[in-house]
């Protein structure tokens, strides 16, 4: 099941009469949910910027939720965003944690929608002011989504909107929100994402019985890896009987990075992916721990049952 990350950048949670409803019904209606509260998380606005990332590196979905203030996000998302996108992480020559994955902006706006056109007094549409962070997304490599946004989201007594008016918008665009991130999850990539991570789950415990995995396997697969070419499932079996006799069971595959893209009538994922393990004492690395990060090319396809089945599997290793 997909990993959805919910990002709540309201500076007050307690105060707010739309946000809370919305993650309320978010926690209802999405069964493997996270979500981080800002405003308690970092009263004093010192984000811890390592336990963010790891938040986001297990997302599969990432929804940043959010009142709409003056055309942006509040001061604490903002900086969020600055302290936790950093270099080599969101962007840059090694910046590639968060490709792949998609990207939800889901915010609540005071003034009604008529204000935001170009002759309403906001003279921009929602989607021009958006751009910063659309961009932001394509930076990063995420799949940036078409966002979910609700107008006249503000109640002040006696003066604008009735409050049971308001929480009953809070909880429509929380049923579309959910909407979307369901539909997102079942999509075909996610389907295919969820299965090489249990691919790669199996793998750290080295089973002697090939079948979970065998199962995965075209009959013409081509398997190019450090240790030679193999074809065929008997190829498949050959390579893994290799690499039961070089690593103990119980290694750790971390899985850096991924990307799922069509191709053709096929699907073409790239990942990155490093191997923590305790080898074994008679194999070419003398009973030492290694610690390898390599590159991966998968060519796939989807059988009628949902299950991957892996034609082709390149591998490379990471120089240095």
């Amino acid at each position: 099941m997909s990993h959805v990350l919910v990002i709540s950048g309201h500076p007050n949670l307690e105060s707010s009469n739309t946000n809370t409803v919305i993650l309320n019904e978010l926690e209802r209606r999405i069964d493997s949910l996270e979500v981080r509260r800002l405003d308690s998380l970092y009263p004093d606005y010192q984000i811890d910027i390592a336990a963010e990332q790891q938040a986001l590196l297990k997302a599969d979905i990432i929804v940043l939720q959010f009142p709409f203030y003056w055309y942006s996000v509040p001061a604490l998302l903002k900086k969020w965003i600055d302290d936790v996108f950093s270099y080599n992480f969101a962007y840059g020559s090694k910046g590639d944690k968060l490709k792949g994955k998609d990207f939800i902006l889901s915010f609540t706006i005071g003034g009604p929608a008529e204000s935001y056109d170009p002759l309403g007094y906001n003279h921009f549409t929602i989607e021009q002011i958006m751009h910063p962070l659309q961009q932001t997304a394509y930076l990063a490599g995420m799949n940036y989504q078409k966002p979910v946004y609700s107008h006249r989201m503000v109640y002040i007594p006696g003066v604008y909107n009735e409050l049971t008016e308001v929480q009953d918008r809070a909880k429509a665009h929380a049923v579309r929100l959910a909407e979307q991130i369901n539909t997102l999850a079942q999509s075909s990539e996610n389907i295919i994402k969820q299965q090489i991570i249990e691919w790669f789950a199996t793998m750290d415990k080295l089973p002697e019985n090939t079948d979970s995995f065998t199962v995965h396997l075209a009959n013409d697969l081509m398997m190019d890896m450090p240790e030679g070419t193999f074809n065929g499932v008997n190829g498949f079996r050959d390579w893994y009987g290799t690499a039961r006799s070089l690593f103990k069971p119980g290694c750790t595959h971390t899985i850096e990075q991924i990307d799922i893209k069509p191709n053709g009538d096929r699907y073409e994922a790239e990942l990155r992916v490093r191997l923590q393990a305790d080898t074994q004492a008679t194999s070419c690395f003398n009973g030492e721990t290694i610690n390898i990060l390599v590159n991966e090319t998968w060519q796939l396809s989807l059988n009628s049952e949902g299950k991957m089945i892996i034609h082709q599997y390149h591998v490379e290793p990471v120089a240095g």
